[in-house]
């Protein structure tokens, strides 16, 4: 079981998080998180959050492999995180089913 530490719990990511829920829609998002992050940032996030899809889906971390280029050492800690983190990932797939 992964043990949590709220050590990166601060001020500056309470107001983060406090931005973001009160953006409206995607391209405020998007215009948002592409001033905040870097090209390859924003990759990376949007990579580990299709591992988080796959692997709900029932996907092996093989085939996550083959098809998303990720080592599977890191589709196993995003797996270990989808299932035994703080339920961030739950929520989210929760909201995106919603979306559908």
């Amino acid at each position: 079981m992964v043990t949590t530490n709220d050590d990166w719990r601060t001020d500056d990511t309470a107001d983060l998080f406090s931005i973001i829920i009160q953006l409206d829609t995607v391209d405020e998002a998007a215009d948002f998180f592409r001033d905040l992050c870097t090209r390859r940032e924003l990759e990376e996030i949007a990579a580990r959050w299709r591992i988080v899809r796959l692997l709900d889906e029932g996907m092996s971390h093989r085939q996550i492999a083959e098809e998303t280029g990720a080592s599977t050492a890191t589709i196993s800690r995003i797996n270990q995180w989808l299932h035994h983190g703080t339920g961030g990932y739950h929520w989210g797939l929760e909201r995106a089913e919603g979306l559908r």
